[in-house]
């Protein structure tokens, strides 16, 4: 897709960002979403980049940042990490991201968030995070996450954008709106620190059920029907000043 065909599609699709200032007076959580090998490092599987991708390495890069920041402080994060059973195929897409294999990992730069005890990690074996914390009880662990770190506002991050990303926020704000996630007020996106792919170089010309993906317009729009389901969406993150004691 050209340059000027993805503009002239930006301008029919407007989306103004915001900034996002984090302080230590409204609880904030940071939702890692698939921030994998299985998508974001060179040649570790067939949705992976096979070659070094500046979207996908500016989100790392961003996400590495924000919660370093996060752990330093000691505020809630939580990771989903793909991870499917080699039975259920997640159509339409080839074959990704098994359970027990390397894809499904975090990436080296985020291994260690393991060990934090501020994470709390989620393998998932769906797009929608929200769905993938349902347990057979009934019970959800994303929604217990909020509850009980008592979360004002969630920053998502991660890939990709309009798929796994945008199908946990929609999810997300539509429990919200009926009262499941207490006392969840806004749910951000950063936009830098989301990425998605592009199907005919990830996949290949060898699978016949994806369709042509343009990385930059997917990328916007995403983001684009993220704000329309009532996400904040902000181009840039920092943090105020410490709260006094």
């Amino acid at each position: 897709m050209g340059l000027q065909t993805l503009d002239l599609l930006k301008n029919e699709l407007p989306l103004k960002q915001e900034s996002l200032v984090l302080s230590e007076d409204v609880v904030t959580g940071l939702v890692l979403v698939d921030v994998i090998n299985g998508f974001c490092t060179v040649g570790a599987g067939d949705l992976a980049p096979k070659e070094p991708n500046k979207q996908i390495s500016g989100m790392l890069e961003e996400a590495v940042k924000l919660v370093r920041v996060f752990c330093e402080k000691k505020w809630p994060v939580m990771a989903f990490l793909d991870s499917h059973h080699p039975d259920k195929p997640e159509l339409p897409y080839p074959s990704h991201c098994l359970i027990g294999s390397e894809e499904s990992n975090l990436v080296p730069a985020l291994q260690w968030l393991e060990k934090e005890p501020n994470v709390t990690i989620r393998r998932k074996d769906c797009m929608d995070g929200f769905i993938g914390s349902m347990e057979k009880d009934g019970s959800n662990v994303f929604i217990d996450w909020v509850g009980s770190n008592k979360i004002n506002v969630i920053l998502v991050v991660g890939v990709c954008t309009d798929i796994c990303v945008f199908d946990f926020v929609a999810s997300t704000l539509s429990a919200r709106n009926h009262g499941f996630l207490p006392p969840l007020k806004d749910v951000v996106v950063y936009s830098h620190a989301c990425a998605t792919f592009n199907c005919p170089v990830q996949v290949g010309e060898n699978s016949k059920e994806v369709m042509d993906y343009p990385q930059e317009l997917m990328h916007h729009v995403g983001l684009f029907m993220a704000k329309g389901r009532g996400a904040k969406v902000v181009q840039e993150v920092s943090f105020g000043p410490l709260k006094e004691k």
